[in-house]
């Protein structure tokens, strides 16, 4: 069994619609399946996202793809106890993410907030309605 990192490559998404992002990771999701990746597909790119979850990890500790400036690992999620402000226990989805940075390019503060700013958007996805146009 090999399994490669398919690395897709997405320019200026400041620049695009959300369903355009979503129509080209299907695309770039059909090519990677029957391995026809050009080049420019998986070059250029400025962070990677590896999703080690999707093959049960739980933690990891990515290594930069030079030259890009960052990679983030994402585990899998897991249903793990949390207590409330009462100190009742609940369950709670939890997942592990890693960012690893070049630190000649990006200083570590500024990752930590990008960090509080994606945790805060994944647990409440109406906030990305307010950046949507």
């Amino acid at each position: 069994l090999i399994v490669l990192l398919a690395a897709w490559i997405f320019i200026h998404l400041e620049n695009v619609y959300t369903y355009q992002i979503t129509k080209e990771l299907s695309r770039l999701h059909e090519m990677a399946s029957h391995n026809r990746l050009s080049t420019e597909d998986i070059a250029g790119g400025t962070i990677t996202l590896s999703n080690i979850g999707a093959i049960g990890g739980k933690f990891g500790s990515p290594l930069l793809n030079l030259p890009e400036v960052a990679i983030i690992a994402l585990g899998r999620i897991q249903k793990l106890p949390r207590f409330d402000d009462d100190k009742n226990v609940y369950p709670s989805s939890i997942i592990n993410v890693t960012v690893g940075a070049d630190h000649r390019v990006v200083d570590g503060a500024t990752v930590a907030r990008f960090c509080n700013e994606w945790k805060s958007l994944v647990e409440k996805p109406e906030l990305l309605l307010l950046h949507m146009r």
